[in-house]
């Protein structure tokens, strides 16, 4: 019964955007595009529900676009939480290593990403509960030694009912001790300090950009708009002034001699970057959420220092954040284990295609088997 939709393929295009997708996925229309890839919204005729398609982007043009769709895939298939995307299906057209060009990874469909929602008047009630759904999923990336390291709002997607979703781990990394990156490749505009200094990085890399995004909900414009990493950095001590000396003792000296030869600023209170005319008029008297309480947990977040920056955790339990607290889902079962020992690897564009290849097709097989099995369940149910 499976094998009409589960093996046959058709060709549309999408845009630009050539598509060679199953047969149970039809009513594709473009719902996104980046870097990463294209990515539609579909219908699964198989399990009647809607889904999102995305293709990569050219997965093997390179070494770094080849680790990425390998790391990207691999994280999907380990994750599993209520604020986190699933991983529904994965597929190639392509019957051959020799022809592998595509993958395609089928995904939950939202109805929008936090770039809309920050363009609308939202209330604390909302607003503390978004963050909390964020705090969720990135605790839950965590307890598996993974760090997201590009939250952003066109990575975040939300349900009109306020349900939260984190996607797109092509940048993620495994969590350890003073682990280092190249500023770059990370959206610039939400890199913590450490990162655009070349420092180490820990865990609460990712609460920096949180607080990144809850400033920007808050103001409805992005906080630290650089133009280049420089500039990213000129405008975050503008705002909040020159880190301490000790911090500066931690840079590496060429870092450190720049940073301590730039003007020195005092930076502004939270009051003034953020004063109450930015927030919805009325505090939620039901819930007792309010501006104070939102400026507090903003300040906390927007720390330079990471050593001082507050954690996962401790955001967790701020009193703008843990009226919603369900242990069900801040303390959610751990993900399997994250193998990150490719990340060491060095290998060719071919050796991660044919790598790469490899997990597709026996992620097909497993999926095929247990789709098999659910639609024997399906129909011996509606036998009986």
């Amino acid at each position: 019964m499976t094998t009409k939709w589960t093996s046959v393929f058709y060709t549309t295009f999408i845009n630009d955007t050539r598509f060679e997708i199953l047969k149970r996925y039809d009513r594709l229309r473009m719902i996104g595009s980046g870097a990463q890839g294209v990515v539609c919204a579909s219908y699964d005729r198989l399990l009647e529900r809607d889904v999102a398609i995305k293709k990569l982007s050219r997965p093997f043009q390179n070494v770094t676009h080849a680790k990425r769709a390998f790391r990207e895939f691999k994280i999907m298939q380990i994750v599993n939480h209520k604020n986190i995307i699933g991983l529904l299906d994965a597929f190639t057209p392509q019957k051959t290593l020799e022809e592998f060009q595509d993958v395609y990874l089928v995904m939950e469909l939202m109805d929008a990403n936090l770039c809309q929602v920050i363009q609308m008047d939202i209330d604390h009630e909302r607003m503390s509960y978004l963050l909390y759904q964020l705090l969720c999923g990135i605790k839950h990336l965590h307890s598996a030694g993974i760090i997201h390291r590009d939250l952003k709002p066109s990575n975040i997607v939300v349900k009109s009912d306020c349900s939260l979703k984190i996607l797109d781990f092509g940048l993620a990394r495994p969590s350890g001790a003073a682990l280092m990156m190249t500023p770059y490749v990370v959206t610039r505009y939400y890199r913590a300090p450490e990162v655009i200094l070349g420092m180490g990085y820990q865990e609460n890399v990712d609460i920096w950009s949180v607080g990144c995004i809850m400033g920007e909900i808050i103001r409805g414009r992005v906080l630290f708009p650089g133009n280049d990493h420089i500039d990213q950095w000129n405008r975050i001590v503008e705002q909040l002034g020159t880190p301490t000396q000790e911090f500066m003792t931690r840079l590496q000296s060429t870092v450190r001699n720049y940073v301590e030869n730039r003007p020195r600023h005092a930076g502004y209170s939270f009051e003034i970057l953020f004063p109450d005319v930015l927030f919805p008029n009325v505090s939620s008297v039901q819930m007792d959420l309010n501006a104070g309480q939102a400026r507090d947990l903003l300040s906390k977040m927007l720390v330079i220092d990471p050593e001082r920056r507050i954690s996962v955790e401790g955001a967790l339990n701020h009193p703008y954040i843990r009226l919603w607290r369900e242990e069900s889902e801040v303390n959610a079962p751990a993900p399997n284990s994250y193998d990150e020992s490719f990340e060491q690897q060095d290998r060719t564009v071919d050796q991660w295609k044919d790598l790469i290849y490899s997990e597709v097709k026996n992620y097909e097989t497993i999926n095929r088997n247990q789709l098999d099995a659910l639609i024997r369940t399906i129909r011996d149910e509606s036998t009986e």
